[in-house]
C-alpha cells in the first residue's frame, strides 16, 4: 500500500512543486521589502504569480493528504470486516483521480499564454440569416461556458445580423487558463437544422468562424506608433438590452500599415472604449508578429479557413 501513496507523489516532480514552492518564497521575500508596492503594476503581477502558484502547490498538498487518508482506510478495513470503509475508499479514491485529471490538463496548458485572458472573435460566414443567428448561439454557448466556470465575460464589440444574431461580435473573457481552454476552438463551425426562418421548414446549413487570441499582458511589448493610428468615434448602437451604449463613445482604431481594424462600444465612456480597442489591436499585432518569426510554430491562425463547406471544426 506505501507504493500507493509513492505513486502519486512523483507528481511533485511532473509538477515541479519544489520549484513552485522557491517561487512562492522568492515573492514572499520581494513583498516584505518595504519598496513593493511603489511600483504597483509590478507588485500586482507578482501578486497574481503567487496566487497562480499556491493554488497548484495547494492542490497537490491536498491530493497527497487525501492519499494518505486513502492508506489508512484500507489498513483500517483490513482489520475490520465492515463494507462501509472500503466503499469510503473507493469514493476518496475517486475523487484523487478527478484531482489528478484536473491537474495534467492543466500541466498540458503549458504553452505562452494558455494561463491568461482570451479574446474572441465570432464572424458570420455563407448560410445568411441563419449564419448570423449561428454566431449568436455559438455566443450563447461561450459565454455560458465561461460564467459556470467562473470566468468574466463581456461583449465589447457587435455588428447586428439583418434580422437575427451577429454578422460579427467580439467577446473578451477573463479568467485562470482561459486562453488554454478555448484556444483549440479557432476554425469554422458548421450548424444543419431545420431552419426557424423558413416558412417551408426547409433544412439550412449554416457556417461561423471562431478565432481565439490571446488577450496580451502590459510586459508584453508592443511598438504602436500613433502616427499610425486612424482613431474614429461614432453613436454605439444594436438591437437593445445591455448591449448597446447610446452615446457618441464608441471607437474605431484602424493600423494603417496592417490595415488592422478593432472597434469597442461597450464601455460607457470613450476613454475606457479607446483602452479596450488598444488592447484588441495589440493582441492582433502581437499574433500577426509571432506569425512572421515562427510561422512554422504558431498555431494562433493556422486554422483560419474560408467560412464554407470542408472547413469546420464541428457540425
Amino acid at each position: 500500500m506505501r507504493s500507493f501513496n509513492k505513486s502519486f507523489t512523483t507528481y511533485g516532480g511532473i509538477f515541479d512543486v519544489d520549484s513552485k514552492r522557491k517561487r512562492i518564497s522568492e515573492i514572499d521575500d520581494l513583498s516584505n521589502q518595504t519598496d513593493f508596492w511603489n511600483d504597483s503594476q509590478s507588485a500586482g503581477k507578482l501578486t497574481k504569480e503567487r496566487e497562480s502558484l499556491q493554488k497548484i502547490v495547494q492542490e497537490y498538498d491536498d491530493l497527497i493528504r487525501m492519499t494518505a487518508d486513502i492508506e489508512a482506510i484500507i489498513e483500517l478495513s483490513q482489520n475490520e470486516d465492515t463494507g462501509e470503509l472500503v466503499d469510503e475508499a473507493l469514493a476518496e479514491v475517486a475523487m484523487a483521480e478527478s484531482k489528478i485529471g484536473d491537474l495534467e490538463f492543466q500541466r498540458m496548458l503549458s504553452g505562452e499564454h494558455d494561463r491568461g485572458d482570451a479574446i474572441l472573435f465570432i464572424n458570420a460566414g455563407a448560410g445568411g440569416t441563419e449564419a448570423c443567428d449561428w454566431a449568436n448561439i455559438l455566443l450563447r454557448m461561450y459565454r455560458r461556458w465561461a460564467d459556470a466556470k467562473g470566468y468574466k465575460n463581456e461583449i465589447v464589440d457587435f455588428t447586428p445580423g439583418d434580422g437575427a444574431g451577429f454578422k460579427s461580435v467580439t467577446l473578451t473573457i477573463q479568467g485562470e487558463y482561459a486562453y488554454g481552454y478555448l484556444r483549440a476552438e479557432n476554425g469554422v463551425h458548421r450548424l444543419v437544422r431545420i431552419s426557424p426562418f423558413d416558412a417551408n421548414s426547409r433544412r439550412h446549413t449554416s457556417f461561423t468562424s471562431v478565432f481565439v487570441l490571446p488577450d496580451i499582458d502590459d510586459d508584453v511589448e508592443v511598438e504602436i506608433d500613433d502616427d499610425d493610428l486612424r482613431i474614429d468615434t461614432y453613436r454605439a448602437g444594436g438591437a437593445g438590452g445591455q448591449h448597446v451604449n447610446k452615446t457618441d463613445s464608441a471607437v474605431r482604431i484602424t493600423h494603417m500599415p496592417t490595415k488592422i481594424v478593432v472597434a469597442c462600444q461597450n464601455e460607457r465612456s470613450q476613454h475606457q472604449n479607446k483602452q479596450v480597442a488598444m488592447r484588441l489591436l495589440k493582441a492582433k499585432l502581437y499574433e500577426l508578429e509571432m506569425q512572421k518569426k515562427q510561422a512554422e510554430q504558431d498555431k494562433l491562425t493556422a486554422d483560419k479557413k474560408k467560412i464554407e463547406w470542408g472547413s469546420q471544426i464541428r457540425s
